[in-house]
């Protein structure tokens, strides 16, 4: 290649690297300017999403009852109750509703299945937990005549006793109702239909129809095949509502419940069943309530501890690097806005964990950048040039960076499988992290340092001497 095409070619180059580096600096104003607009702007449709430890609210901890289920069934009725549950919360237009599923340590062979709750903004935990205690819970149960007799009898005898009983006491241990494993886990949808009355004229007494889903339609069909004549009964939370005798099998999937309704009661019934017929019956165990005032006093130090970290960074890298410290400090300010921009458009819900996460992910950022001007020290001292110690100081760098950074995300990973849902808050921030800082490092500092005017260390000029000075050290 002749001396001129040489030349030609060098230009080429350099007016590709140039508009990469406008590229590179038009898309961080961009950010930038998405992220400024979307936070003064209150009713953005990108706000931060703020976990309960920093907007305030209710933490509600309840404990599923799985002990009549097949283990293989559990997940996907934990999954199906946290949907259920989320779905009701939102109706009552709790803002940005986290409903979480945890499973405990096993303690004497079975583990524990947690349901756990988190309404922002929901300071009242007696509101909070209404709005759980709506949802209701439908079950149908065959009734054992046999313990229906005696329970009878039971409460007769103790009832004409010359001495006072306790009546529930006395009948203890007697269960009349034989389960069915018939719950609203099968319900599909449910509607309020004025039915017929006994005789057969029509009436107005309100009646909720359901309709179950096709494995439902089968069990429904299979338990009243089998017990033609018996009396099936429908509680719902506990509650006995009413107990119609099996006249014959019923196909199709569909069946009523009567309980002498008022219209606005069975219009209730039909809302509450629509909007979360829980899979399994459920029991609160905790609640805590974090202000709002203390909530805001967590976010003030969080963003406090961000920016007097970030400052640090760029104060240490300008100092110590000069020149390439400034690049390096416009790719930290460049990722800062990315993972901010990121925590909107995903969304994450930012937590203080998350928090922690974010700026700790920040000297990872910085590592990546101290590895490749460590790697071009070693190629300026040696007389490259200033861009060919740029390139050759990030191929040298890659494979301790790229090694630093699986092993972050391999634990980011652990931790986010395995954590609960505090550390893995703070584990999905770090991972994020990770990854953009790789991202900026390689790419927002490789561009723009290549983009600087070609210095030697032997070169006398005042560019030489305010870019080499921080390669020198």
């Amino acid at each position: 290649m002749s001396e001129t095409q040489q030349k030609e070619t060098a230009n080429t180059d350099g007016v590709i690297t140039v508009f990469r580096a406008l590229v590179v600096l038009i898309l961080g104003a961009v950010i930038g300017y998405f992220v400024y607009t979307t936070t003064i702007n209150t009713d953005s449709r990108y706000p931060f999403r703020l976990g309960l430890d920093l907007a305030g609210g209710s933490h509600l901890v309840y404990e599923a009852d799985v002990s009549a289920l097949e283990p293989s069934e559990v997940p996907e009725l934990m999954s199906t109750l946290r949907e259920v549950i989320e779905r009701r919360v939102n109706i009552f237009g709790v803002s940005e509703p986290i409903v979480q599923v945890e499973r405990s340590s096993i303690v004497a062979g079975q583990s524990k299945e947690r349901l756990v709750v988190e309404l922002p903004g929901v300071s009242d935990v007696k509101e909070a937990i209404a709005e759980i205690g709506k949802t209701p819970l439908l079950e149908f149960r065959l009734i054992d005549q046999d313990a229906a007799q005696r329970m009878l009898a039971v409460m007769d005898s103790a009832a004409s006793g010359t001495a006072s009983h306790d009546v529930a006491s006395t009948t203890h241990g007697i269960e009349p109702y034989v389960a069915t494993g018939l719950t609203g886990r099968y319900l599909t949808r449910a509607e309020l239909v004025f039915g017929q009355s006994h005789g057969g004229g029509l009436s107005n007494e309100p009646i909720v129809s359901i309709r179950f889903d096709a494995q439902g339609g089968d069990l429904f069909e299979q338990i009243t095949r089998d017990n033609v004549g018996e009396q099936l009964a429908i509680f719902l939370d506990g509650e006995l509502v009413s107990a119609p005798v099996i006249n014959e099998a019923i196909a199709g999937g569909s069946a009523i419940i009567s309980g002498n309704f008022t219209p606005d009661e069975a219009r209730n019934l039909v809302r509450n069943l629509n909007f979360g017929a829980l899979p399994v019956p459920i029991a609160l165990q905790s609640t805590q309530t974090i202000g709002a005032s203390l909530g805001e006093g967590i976010l003030e130090k969080g963003i406090r501890a961000g920016v007097i970290g970030l400052s640090m960074v760029i104060v240490f890298m300008l100092v110590w690097y000069r020149l390439p410290g400034s690049v390096a400090s416009i790719s930290l300010l460049m990722y800062a806005a990315a993972m901010l921009a990121l925590f909107k458009l995903i969304p994450v819900t930012l937590t203080a964990a998350g928090l922690a996460g974010f700026i700790l992910s920040v000297g990872m950022a910085v590592d990546a950048n101290i590895l490749v001007f460590e790697r071009m020290k070693e190629e300026y001292r040696a007389g490259k040039q200033s861009r060919e110690a740029a390139r050759l100081g990030f191929a040298r760098a890659w494979s301790a960076i790229r090694d630093g950074n699986i092993t972050s995300l391999l634990s980011a990973t652990v931790l986010f499988w395995f954590g609960t849902s505090i550390v893995k808050g703070f584990a999905l921030v770090f991972g994020i992290g990770v990854l953009v800082s790789m991202f900026t490092a390689l790419f927002v500092t490789r561009t723009l340092l290549l983009v600087l005017p070609d210095t030697k260390e032997s070169d006398d000029s005042f560019l030489s001497k305010l870019y080499g000075s921080g390669l020198r050290k």
